[in-house]
């Protein structure tokens, strides 16, 4: 059984989301949250296997929220709620740890299956959503080297491809190898091979001294 809390500030869609999940033999929605510190309290209480949580909501906004459920409840799903997909929002939901989005206009089957698809442990990124995180990092990723100090990459003797620039970007950004691989359209497997590429050419295998090592070869104030 798949235990559901639902944050959104509007009772009608808390109301809609909750019959709809509720409907399904599998699912079981414990609580629901009308902003995003409630949101933080139920969970923790809680612990449920999955929240959906709206991206705007009173006294604490729903990627603040998720945040802080990644920090202090390890394992939670958290899906984005969402009626548009605006780039900053797609972005900071992303970096904070969000397993995907879920547009609040989908038809009620859809709904239940991207809930199972993220309990599955897919990312889940609606077309609409996909297509302006794309866009993003097509302005966030350059395709050139503009963003890294070339010179200070060759006194390290190190070369990197055009994607593994973009991965590093990433990873310094604060993605996950899954989100990566929803970002840049590729396997999580094959974004694991790409990391430890990364690793391999600068020496070391934990990604936090990893992401500290790369964040010297860009030029000052990139990022």
């Amino acid at each position: 059984m798949h235990r559901i809390i639902i944050a959104d500030d509007q009772r009608l869609l808390r109301d809609g989301l909750q019959t709809i999940l509720n409907l399904e033999d599998d699912m079981e929605v414990v609580s629901v949250a009308q902003d995003g510190q409630e949101a933080c309290r139920v969970v923790r209480e809680l612990r449920p296997d999955i929240v959906l949580m709206d991206i705007k909501m009173p006294i604490m906004d729903g990627i603040e929220a998720m945040r802080r459920i990644k920090r202090d409840v390890p394992g939670t799903v958290v899906l984005m709620l969402t009626t548009f997909a605006e780039d900053k929002f797609i972005v900071d939901a992303m970096s904070g740890g969000a397993d995907g989005f879920l547009l609040k206009d989908m038809p009620a089957e859809k709904v239940v299956q991207t809930v199972r698809d993220a309990m599955a442990g897919q990312l889940m990124l609606p077309a609409p959503i996909a297509a302006k995180l794309a866009a993003r990092l097509a302005a966030f990723v350059p395709s050139g080297a503009d963003t890294f100090d070339d010179a200070k990459i060759k006194s390290h003797g190190l070369v990197f491809t055009e994607r593994e620039r973009k991965i590093i970007l990433l990873l310094i950004d604060g993605y996950s190898n899954k989100q990566i691989a929803a970002a840049l359209f590729m396997t999580e497997g094959t974004v694991r091979n790409y990391v430890s590429v990364i690793y391999n050419k600068i020496g070391t295998n934990d990604r936090q001294a990893a992401i500290v090592l790369l964040k010297e070869l860009l030029l000052d104030g990139t990022l």
